[in-house]
């Protein structure tokens, strides 16, 4: 059996979910949907520092992430925001991520981090615009003269 078949929808599909419940948290944070943000049950003010651009970081990274466009930056961003929440909220806490509370943005720092580097897969917008552009006919360069069409001499 040939197991490497179902490798590339399943990494979309990874690339989706983690996306998904990214953007959950996001939504919560900022909008105050799905219970709010976990610390207040509504949503963040805005502007507050740093949980609403964490929120927004959530929420617009995830949406990107989990349509796959712009995956890789919104990726990079991510992660490098989980990561910052790790080290700064919970690592100074306790040691490990089971005592810190730090389980969650230590999975999503390293998801996102793969996601960056292997990118979205191919169920992604990313993916469908590049094979629509490399699809997509050259036109000429500005300035270059249209080729001459020949025309019947009556």
């Amino acid at each position: 059996m040939d197991n490497h078949k179902f490798a590339a929808p399943a990494w979309s599909i990874f690339r989706i979910v983690v996306g998904l419940l990214f953007t959950f948290h996001g939504a919560a944070t900022v909008l105050g949907l799905f219970g709010g943000s976990p610390a207040t049950g509504k949503a963040i003010e805005v502007g507050v520092w740093p949980n609403w651009y964490a929120g927004m970081i959530q929420l617009v990274c995830g949406i990107l992430v989990m349509l796959g466009l712009f995956a890789r930056p919104a990726a990079i961003l991510a992660s490098g925001s989980m990561a910052y929440a790790y080290f700064v909220v919970h690592q100074p806490e306790a040691l490990t991520p089971n005592q810190n509370g730090g389980v969650g943005p230590a999975l999503y720092a390293w998801s996102f981090l793969m996601i960056a580097i292997l990118g979205p897969g191919t169920w992604s917008l990313d993916a469908l615009l590049r094979r629509r552009t490399a699809a997509a006919p050259n036109p000429a360069p500005a300035g270059t003269p249209a080729p001459a069409t020949e025309t019947a001499n009556a």
